[in-house]
């Protein structure tokens, strides 16, 4: 009689471990939707799967989405979190790629005004 009382009372605990362990990682529906909109935003500027960062945010919330299906709600929330991460640092190089490149072209105009007004004189 105590043996099954016993038996009954670790089921019973580890059940509510269990359930405790689900409650405290809940799904993480608001990360994955950032994480989503990271990404869009950064291929809205450009990145693309040529760009490493971009690549493994692509990667990491492939992952995420896997982990969700597993019902491992800590990782895929992990998971997302450097996703979305990855992909504002994806974002950020291609801004900053573009910002040179435009800083660039202003500078050969600039010379060519130059040289133009050099030989105006």
């Amino acid at each position: 009689m105590i043996n099954r009382r016993t038996t009954l009372a670790g089921l019973a605990l580890t059940a509510l471990t269990a359930l405790a362990g689900c409650a405290s990682d809940p799904v993480p529906t608001e990360q994955m939707r950032l994480t989503e909109q990271a990404l869009e935003q950064a291929k809205a500027v450009g990145a693309n799967a040529d760009v490493a960062e971009y690549k493994l945010a692509e990667d990491k919330y492939q992952a995420a989405q896997g982990a969700l299906k597993g019902a491992s709600n800590k990782q895929a929330r992990q998971l997302a979190e450097q996703a979305e991460l990855d992909a504002r640092l994806a974002e950020a190089r291609v801004l900053t790629r573009k910002s040179s490149e435009q800083l660039a072209e202003q500078g050969k105009s600039i010379d060519r005004l130059r040289r133009q007004l050099g030989e105006a004189k």
